[in-house]
């Protein structure tokens, strides 16, 4: 409760809040009875903006290998069943859902019978020169068993799996879980390791002034910002916060040869991450 008298500032005799009498008060907004008003002289303080949390990067969902594709498309078709209501997919025999079985079926045959190829190619190969030459085996190598066929699909496999991952994942019913099961979720990288990882920087004289050239080193989806010191002759002190690469010093340089000294870390939010830089250092004059 506040203290209040019937001239203070803002005051309203007609308040929600105001409890009129010996001593007269005003409700806050943390005691029993305190109304909610836009027009009260009472109100709760403003909430405080979270800092927004930096999404995790992923690496591409799709599997680069041949042999693990194959078993995404295998996956996702096994999968797609539960959801084609949920991301209002098309089925039949020219529906999204068929076309992306069609294509799983013929990419795991075409890799089957290169593998077989593959298996046999330097067999038959051998029995051919032994065949032309008269040397090496004199028995022929079994004619290898073929996979079923399949029939075969427009060329574009993994195009078209694109194209339909971005239509499930532009829907909003889609979830991270659902991507995981799915199997179009891309793996979340772990950031730097920050017990070793520490900023890496030069230095230039560029216009009279000392360019302190520094990057995120592939790492700028983990941080915010840098936090530079300099030494001018009196030990360390703060000279910057940083958020673009290439920090310029604008401190005149002295009338005679110094040698400034630098050092920087890297930070997330009001945190210091990482290590401290190597010392870095350079000569100026005016």
């Amino acid at each position: 409760m506040k203290p209040v008298t019937w001239d203070m500032t803002g005051l309203r005799w007609n308040d929600v809040n105001l409890r009129w009498g010996d001593p007269s008060y005003l409700l806050e907004w943390f005691d029993p009875g305190w109304v909610y008003s836009p027009t009260s002289l009472s109100q709760p303080p403003p909430a405080q903006p979270k800092r927004k949390a930096k999404a995790m990067p992923k690496t591409d969902y799709l599997k680069r290998r041949d042999e693990e594709f194959s078993a995404q498309l295998t996956l996702f078709k096994n999968a797609i069943g539960d959801y084609v209501t949920t991301f209002g997919l098309t089925t039949g025999p020219t529906g999204q859902v068929t076309i992306q079985a069609n294509d799983a079926a013929y990419f795991a045959y075409v890799l089957a019978l290169q593998d077989l190829f593959g298996q046999n190619g330097q067999l038959w190969t051998a029995w051919k020169n032994s065949v032309r030459e008269g040397t090496g085996s004199s028995t022929p190598p079994e004619e290898p068993t073929l996979p079923t066929a399949v029939t075969p699909v427009p060329v574009g496999i993994e195009k078209r799996f694109r194209e339909l991952v971005k239509i499930i994942k532009a829907n909003p019913a889609y979830t991270t879980a659902i991507g995981e099961l799915l199997g179009i979720e891309g793996a979340a990288h772990t950031g730097p390791d920050f017990s070793t990882f520490k900023p890496i920087f030069t230095l230039e004289i560029s216009g009279g002034q000392v360019l302190v050239r520094w990057s995120w080193q592939g790492q700028s989806a983990y941080l915010d910002m840098i936090e530079i010191c300099v030494d001018r002759g009196q030990g360390y002190q703060f000279l910057a916060t940083d958020t673009t690469p290439g920090y310029t010093d604008t401190t005149p340089f002295p009338a005679t040869a110094a040698l400034w000294k630098y050092k920087a870390i890297f930070r997330v939010g009001d945190q210091r991450v990482g290590q401290w830089s190597d010392e870095v250092s350079i000569t100026v004059v005016a």
